[in-house]
């Protein structure tokens, strides 16, 4: 139980430093509510629990880089500058990985919905 300890720590400096990490949460919610909804099978679930998970690993890594780069300087510093704005890439790049997930997961679900 003590080694959890530092992991709980993380999650307490993640949510003081980065409130888009509860935008997250608050996103994958709402997608598992959906699955549950259109009754999702195992395989469309895999993909849509990946998803979510690459999106939440890849902001508390953004998250860890930002703190990093502080700790190291005050100062503006055109490496620095890189170091967040690859690492936000890392980012986005996964928020438009579950955005296709769930496209192709629920577009066609959602479609047949409507029509």
């Amino acid at each position: 139980m003590k080694r959890f300890k530092y992991a709980f720590a993380g999650i307490k400096a993640l949510f003081e430093k980065d409130y888009h990490f509860a935008v997250h949460l608050m996103i994958a919610l709402a997608v598992m509510v959906m699955g549950f909804l259109f009754d999702l099978s195992s395989v469309e679930w895999l993909f849509i629990i990946s998803a979510i998970f690459i999106v939440l690993i890849t902001e508390i890594i953004n998250t860890s880089v930002e703190y990093t780069v502080d700790l190291v300087t005050d100062d503006y510093h055109e490496l620095a500058k890189y170091a967040k704005d690859t690492s936000a890439l890392a980012v986005l790049l996964s928020a438009f990985y579950a955005v296709i997930t769930g496209l192709i997961i629920f577009g066609p679900k959602l479609i047949e919905l409507f029509t």
